[in-house]
């Protein structure tokens, strides 16, 4: 091994680890924005397009989070803790899963009728992707603290309106919906949906645990 190839193995791999985490949630929008159309389609064979788009985008993301693990054990100093790098891949990864569900869900159960939680879900959701997505790349230098403060407030903010109107259409499902099938299929699309959003919020909590232990 050369001297070089030698010092290359010690220097911190930002160049890597960054790129890596900014597309990680890049994708995530791109997802959310795709789930936002597909609820605001009628057309059934539209939504199936746009469901496989969806599933393509979370192999996408499935293959990143694979990249980073890749570098994670080729890379001996890391930008920051090792662990907090593991646990932000997989909290990126959670929540490309529970998109994915939300949609894979509504084309399974063949949900016609989008109600209106559905969609505010759908708007919430890609507010926080874009929220994560923003303080994810402010990390590359933490001079901007408060920018990645913000918008973890915000992604928090986010979650406890999706998990009030969660609650809500759950509570209505069950006052006014005769049919159990119906009402149980309306219950896991809005499970799905509301559990992406408490995957942004892990990913907030990761990234506070990123700051206390950096700046």
């Amino acid at each position: 091994m050369s001297l070089n190839s030698i010092f290359q193995y010690f220097v911190p791999k930002d160049k890597k680890f960054f790129p890596l985490f900014e597309q990680a949630s890049s994708n995530l929008i791109d997802m959310a924005k795709l789930l936002k159309e597909l609820v605001n389609l009628a057309d059934s064979d539209k939504r199936k397009e746009l469901c496989r788009k969806i599933e393509d985008l979370e192999h996408r993301g499935d293959d990143i989070s694979h990249q980073i693990h890749l570098e994670l054990g080729k890379n001996f100093i890391t930008p920051f803790d090792r662990e907090d790098i593991h646990t932000l891949t997989s909290s990126l990864d959670d929540v490309a899963d529970f998109i994915h569900d939300a949609s894979n869900r509504i084309e399974l159960y063949k949900i016609e009728r989008i109600t209106e939680p559905i969609i505010e879900m759908a708007d919430l959701i890609l507010e926080a992707t874009e929220d994560v997505a923003k303080a994810v790349h402010e990390l590359r230098n933490l001079k901007n603290i408060r920018n990645i403060t913000d918008s973890c407030v915000r992604i928090n903010s986010i979650e406890n309106k999706a998990d009030y109107i969660f609650d809500k259409a759950v509570g209505e499902l069950f006052e006014f919906e005769k049919d159990a099938i119906v009402l149980i299929k309306y219950k896991e699309v809005l499970a799905a949906m509301e559990t992406a959003t408490d995957k942004c919020e892990d990913v907030a909590n990761v990234l506070e645990s990123i700051l206390v232990k950096n700046a």
